[in-house]
């Protein structure tokens, strides 16, 4: 009863943080991550070369941002209003082009075989659903590929580092990893492995995925 409540209540917290209160979502996200955030989000950089990639879930932007700055073709696509609202304002202040739509991975408005990447940080469990790995598939270009960034744990052993882990655990934010998820991408079509990143303080996962 307390798990099922607790997980309503999050459920609930995050979809409001993702959009009525997407103004606080930069800070909440740093401090519950203890300012890992943003490093985690980089540890995809080395598998998004371009030219073309598209973002699916941008959020507030900060990918959208650093891609456009390493002359990166990016498009993104997000439902939330307020964070394309977030992102554009961002990408205006540093002088980025952008090109974002409001629409779902489950219908991405873009011709077939347009994208050398796509990439997804912390999505929920669309990125999962047939329809979804079905668009990714038609509109990745020949020898295209998916960077999925789904899990990342805080794993160091100072005490503010302890704590947030704890809350990270408790909040079903930091779930134990099992490699069975490839399965979903294996099915759909796609040549999937994993790539585990480390450092002193955080670990992540990323689900590198590409046409069969």
């Amino acid at each position: 009863m307390w798990h099922r409540f607790l997980a309503n209540a999050l459920r609930m917290f995050f979809h409001l943080l993702y959009h009525q209160f997407a103004w606080s979502y930069n800070l909440v996200a740093a401090v519950v991550s203890l300012g890992y955030w943003k490093d985690w989000v980089q540890t995809t950089f080395p598998y998004l070369e371009g030219p073309r990639l598209l973002e699916l879930g941008f959020g507030p932007g900060h990918l959208q941002s650093a891609l456009s700055s390493r002359v990166v073709s990016a498009f993104g696509v997000d439902t939330s209003p307020q964070m394309a609202r977030l992102t554009k304002r961002r990408m205006s202040s540093k002088g980025h082009p952008y090109q974002l739509t409001n629409a779902y991975a489950q219908h991405l408005p873009y011709p077939n075989a347009v994208f050398n990447q796509i990439v997804a940080t912390f999505p929920t469990k669309f990125i999962l659903e047939e329809n979804t790995l079905s668009e990714i598939q038609r509109v990745l270009a020949p020898g295209g590929r998916l960077v999925v960034l789904p899990n990342a744990w805080i794993t160091g052993e100072k005490f503010y580092e302890k704590w947030a882990a704890w809350i990270f655990n408790i909040t079903g934010q930091s779930p134990p990893w099992n490699d069975s998820i490839l399965t979903y991408f294996s099915k759909a079509g796609f040549t999937a492995r994993i790539e585990h990143i480390t450092s002193a303080s955080w670990a992540v996962v990323l689900i590198l995925a590409e046409i069969a």
